[in-house]
């Protein structure tokens, strides 16, 4: 487990009905993922924001290392998205 901060909030996010959502290429995202992550690249979350908003749940990203989900949480937050950064996906696996 990494020092983030955030981590420590993975649970509680998922207590209170949070959609994982994997911003990995497709590739990544083939080998391997949360069951029932949502999947969005990261180049095309901007796009994708109504889709994420209507969701209106909490949101925990998730990438391979925790950069690009730490770049997704802040465009999400930057659009009044409630989100935390899961880091690598398997790190939020194992609160699943």
């Amino acid at each position: 487990m990494s020092s983030n901060p955030e981590f420590k909030h993975i649970q509680e996010y998922l207590d209170k009905g949070a959609v994982v959502l994997d911003v990995r290429t497709d590739a990544e995202f083939d080998e391997g993922h949360v069951k029932e992550a949502l999947h969005i690249v990261l180049d095309d979350l901007e796009d994708e924001i109504a889709q994420v908003k209507a969701l209106d749940k909490p949101i925990i990203t998730c990438c391979r290392s925790g950069a690009r989900s730490e770049r997704a949480k802040d465009i999400l937050k930057d659009k009044g998205i409630d989100a935390i950064n899961g880091g690598p996906w398997q790190n939020v696996e194992y609160y699943i």
